[in-house]
């Protein structure tokens, strides 16, 4: 098998950008957050972007998509379905650096970096996840409540 199926790759390809695209969520174009209000008994965080996007954005929905490893694992095929945590509040956030935080919910999992990039795209993806969510816990079995 001389011909292989796809051409070969270019250097520049092999390696992630060092530079995001145009646009991108990663790029210094981006929309960025201009006002974080925690509502705690509300148990949501609203965020207002540069753009004028704002997202309210509740803590269960932040837990069981928290980046951290225990939740998303090492890879897209390790995330882990978080149940029993509909009643899950925020007890502090905290800033890390001048591009993320870091949100402490009252379970006490607090190891999840949230970007800004990463909450602008669980806000614009939210009804998405979400569903996708619930339909990951009827379909094992499992539940919002402990």
């Amino acid at each position: 098998m001389n011909a292989p199926d796809k051409p070969p790759e270019k250097a520049q390809d092999q390696f992630p950008k060092a530079v995001p695209d145009e646009g991108s969520y990663e790029s210094s174009t981006a929309p960025w957050p201009t006002e974080l209000r925690l509502f705690k008994e509300e148990a949501r965080l609203e965020i207002e972007f540069s753009d004028g996007c704002t997202h309210s954005l509740p803590a269960e929905y932040l837990r069981v998509e928290s980046p951290s490893a225990e939740v998303q694992g090492h890879g897209p095929s390790q995330k882990k379905i978080i149940s029993g945590r509909r009643h899950v509040k925020i007890a502090a956030v905290e800033p890390v650096g001048h591009y993320a935080i870091r949100i402490v919910f009252d379970d006490k999992h607090d190891t999840g970096i949230f970007s800004w990039s990463y909450l602008r795209e669980l806000g614009d993806t939210y009804a998405e996840r979400w569903a996708a969510y619930q339909a990951a816990l009827l379909y094992r079995g499992l539940s919002r409540d402990a």
